[in-house]
């Protein structure tokens, strides 16, 4: 049986397994990885200088749960010597639209946030 987000008189409920997905799609470095392979296919290498301060483990991580998540495909290039691209799936193409909007909307609210932070912060 799958779970799905509910609707109860507060507005939706959402399920684990959707709570899970998208702190899965939401942290730390994943939206990052999603971006860069919304552009184009990268090596890992590649990855690496595109988002310089997540480390080689960390993006590992993010690697390997995107593509366990049907967002990201790992592909051997024959070529020598032989290589590894990650593309962005059709599923993760789906997120490209979303990503936009997110980082869009942080662009056009961040001097909102920084004014609600100074001011949290002088009063604490």
């Amino acid at each position: 049986m799958v779970e799905t987000a509910q609707q109860t008189s507060d507005g939706p409920q959402i399920a684990a397994p959707h709570r899970e997905l998208l702190d899965q799609v939401l942290d730390k470095w994943s939206l990052q990885v999603l971006d860069q392979l919304c552009g184009r296919p990268s090596r890992f290498n590649e990855l690496r200088r595109a988002i310089p301060v997540v480390t080689q483990k960390s993006l590992t991580t993010t690697l390997r749960r995107l593509e366990r998540n049907g967002m990201v495909e790992r592909v051997v290039v024959s070529s020598r010597p032989v290589a590894v691209e990650y593309r962005i799936t059709p599923l993760g193409k789906t997120l490209q639209d979303l990503i936009d909007a997110l980082l869009r909307w942080t662009t056009v609210t961040m001097a909102d946030v920084e004014r609600a932070r100074a001011r949290f912060d002088a009063e604490a």
